[in-house]
């Protein structure tokens, strides 16, 4: 793309950059159908109908998925939505992803490629569905042409085009060439299907990308292998924000298979060699000095001492504040306070950071697991040294995101410095499961002070919320954080109507935020804020409710007359699970709501804890009100996925500071649920057709509370601090 073409789109480097990388997704443009002779010179024989579809002469059809998949189930959705309105074989359909770089040459007729805050199918479903209708209407009229009647006396199923009054009858494949010579209908003359009337959107087919991941076809970007490729381990100054000082390269020049010993940036070393257990293992002879800095002073006793004190501080942030929560308080008949917190957390993917880079001065190409396409662009033609133009990115499936890989692009930085370093050999740098676990951009520490008053009738009639923490934003983007204002870590807290609102009513209510940041890099984690508001929030209305002497679930729905989706999935998890119902002896309820994503969430769990105070949970019941439920199963799937998400957090999960450095490198110290651990798992879908919200990330916010909650009515205590390992429950 030229510099002409981006001025044109109002598009330069910075802008890109910016916009690519922001937490809250790229830019989006308005849904562009290219010409069809433009857009079929992009492959052969004209076979490209539009952006999105591609029909081949054998009737198969290639839908064009610009989103990321990581194991969610976007592909399928996506598709689902395109074949909906397309009207071709399902059994005939396959998926491909548009490269970043094709999609800047094309003006981004994709729109943006970013794939995170379950925005998957929510942020594109508009735009894909009109794509695949656009393409129907273009093999329709192509067949019209063709016989040489009105296009409204034909009729599609599965791909065959009939003429009813003629017999005659054709079929996709054969009128794809003339139907991409066609100009592609008004946007405004696209009629989309009602929801109600879905066969193919809305049902629970079974996913695309299955069978390959079970016999071994699937190729992840770990996996990549290219003619002449090398392999590199690399390792960062174990302290952040220290350097690197020094190397021996002598010491293990000479090893096997060793290439290269290279500096990668001021605070990273990188070995080079012909396979990457050989370039570890040199590594990790490799003689190294760091300068670690002022921040090796730095522990988990420093950082909670600050975020503590934030909790009491006289300055805040105020979010929401309605009434007079001061007075009211002083006023209450009965007062409970309590103290909450939350852990960083690392994001563990199954796949560690990896991403495979060839350079040459007139081209960067990097092969990569990416929840961003185009920041992946962005970062590689950065570190390159070439414009926007001269990059490309091929995609691969995510063996896990949950954050990582989106908007920070630091694996792909790196990938691309060290292969600068050996121009036109392709370099797959794969980090060790340690440096993964040492380097990653963290779930945000936080604490929350909570405030209620309760009348003589033990209703709620004030709520202080205060959270004190650190900011992703602050950290991503310093100039986004004004003045220590962050309302992203208050999601979930909303009052005024939007994707994370609270979902009660209380006549004196503040919410407030401490920003108190550390030298620990902060980035997005499943669910982000909600996934720790939930628990603030949900376990202390727990406690309102018992020192208010009311049923758990009774007190909440008082509070919720005028949050009906809210209600609407609690009364739905609530029945589901049996509320009120007798339970075997020992095993007890807890119940939670929450917002996040634009979805509605609340579960219910089923707990006991042992004589030796260790907890089980059972089962859990979770209700989600997503809008539309594009594929049932593949929800379902995800709340399950949340469920042994949260549950490892919940139990687990904590990363600690010593020495400025994270403690926890692996697995034996950053324990995982067991499969044998993982409760019954009860999703009920309750879809009210008016919105369209997240499913990834929306019921990870609800496992935690419903699970602590229910372990207070197990043992009549509340615990206020995470992981439960910590208190020996887990």
């Amino acid at each position: 793309m030229s510099k002409a073409d981006r001025q044109a789109l109002g598009l330069d480097r910075r802008g890109f950059i910016v916009g690519a990388a922001a937490a809250g997704g790229g830019l989006m443009v308005g849904m562009q159908l290219p010409a069809g002779r433009a857009a079929a010179a992009a492959v052969p024989s004209g076979t490209e109908v539009n952006a999105w579809v591609v029909v081949k002469p054998n009737d198969q059809v290639v839908i064009r998925i610009a989103r990321s998949e990581m194991g969610q189930g976007t592909l399928t959705g996506l598709a689902q939505l395109v074949v909906e309105e397309l009207e071709c074989d399902w059994a005939k359909v396959r998926t491909e992803y548009p490269t970043p770089g094709q999609n800047l040459a094309r003006k981004r007729v994709w729109g943006e490629m970013s794939t995170g805050g379950s925005r998957g199918i929510r942020n594109s479903h508009d735009y894909v569905r009109r794509g695949g209708a656009a393409a129907r209407m273009m093999l329709l009229q192509a067949a019209a042409d063709s016989w040489k009647v009105p296009v409204g006396e034909l009729t599609v199923a599965k791909g065959v085009i009939s003429h009813a009054a003629t017999k005659r009858t054709t079929s996709y494949g054969k009128v794809a060439n003339a139907a991409a010579k066609l100009p592609a209908p008004d946007p405004k003359s696209i009629a989309l299907r009602d929801p109600k009337s879905w066969t193919i959107a809305g049902k629970p087919m079974k996913r695309l990308d299955t069978a390959e991941k079970l016999d071994g076809r699937k190729v992840y970007a770990i996996d990549v292998k290219l003619p002449g490729m090398l392999c590199a381990a690399i390792k960062d100054c174990p302290v952040f924000g220290g350097d690197l000082v020094s190397f021996d390269a002598a010491k293990v020049m000479g090893m096997p298979g060793v290439k290269h010993v290279l500096r990668v940036s001021k605070s990273a070393v990188a070995v080079v060699a012909d396979t990457w257990w050989r370039a570890k293992t040199a590594l990790d002879a490799l003689p190294i000095v760091w300068n670690e800095g002022e921040n090796a002073q730095q522990s988990s006793a420093t950082i909670d001492a600050r975020v503590t004190e934030g909790l009491t501080a006289a300055e805040a942030h105020a979010g929401t504040a309605i009434g007079d929560v001061p007075a009211a308080l002083a006023g209450a008949a009965k007062k409970i306070e309590a103290v909450y917190g939350t852990p960083f957390l690392a994001h563990a993917t199954m796949e560690p950071m990896n991403c495979t880079a060839r350079w040459t001065p007139d081209k960067v190409e990097v092969w990569v697991a990416t929840q961003n396409g185009e920041a992946s662009l962005a970062a590689a033609t950065d570190a390159a040294g070439l414009p926007l133009e001269k990059g490309e990115v091929y995609k691969h499936d995510l063996g896990g995101g949950f954050g990582r890989r989106g908007g920070t692009q630091d694996y792909v930085r790196q990938a691309v410095a060290i292969a600068k370093q050996v121009p036109g050999v392709p370099i797959k740098l794969i980090w060790s499961r340690e440096e993964d676990m040492a380097h990653d951009f963290y779930r945000p520490i936080s604490q929350a002070r909570m405030q209620a008053g309760l009348d003589a009738a033990g209703n709620l009639v004030a709520l202080h919320l205060r959270v004190s923490g650190q900011s992703i934003n602050a950290y991503l983007n310093p100039a986004a954080a004004n003045q220590g204002k962050d309302d992203r870590q208050l999601q979930g807290f909303y009052q005024a109507p939007g994707d994370a609102q609270i979902g009660y009513t209380v006549p004196n209510l503040l919410v407030e935020y401490a920003m108190r940041n550390s030298h620990v890099p902060v980035g997005p984690w499943r669910g982000v804020n909600t996934n720790q508001n939930g628990v603030y929030l949900e376990c202390f209305i727990e406690e309102c409710a018992r020192a208010a002497g009311k049923d758990s679930l009774a007190f909440r729905q008082a509070l919720m007359g005028k949050h009906p989706k809210h209600l609407g999935v609690l009364n739905a998890a609530a029945e589901k699970a049996g509320w009120g119902k007798p339970l075997p002896s020992g095993v007890h309820r807890g119940i939670a709501q929450f917002m996040g994503y634009g979805s509605y969430s609340a579960a219910v769990a089923e707990v006991s804890v042992d004589g030796r105070g260790k907890l089980k949970v059972h089962r859990l019941v979770l209700a989600l009100n997503c809008g539309h439920a594009v594929n049932p199963d593949q929800i379902a799937a995800q709340v399950e996925g949340s469920v042994a998400y949260g549950l490892s957090a919940t139990l687990y999960g904590e990363m600690t500071v010593k020495d400025g450095r994270i403690v926890e490198q692996n697995f034996d110290a950053y324990e995982m649920l067991k499969i044998a651990q993982m409760p019954k798992v009860e999703t009920v879908i309750v879809p009210t057709y008016d919105f369209w919200g997240g499913v990834g990330e929306p019921t990870i916010c609800v496992v935690a509370p419903a699970v602590l909650n229910a372990t207070m009515a197990a043992t009549g205590k509340p615990v206020r601090t995470l992981p439960l390992r910590k208190h020996g429950m887990a």
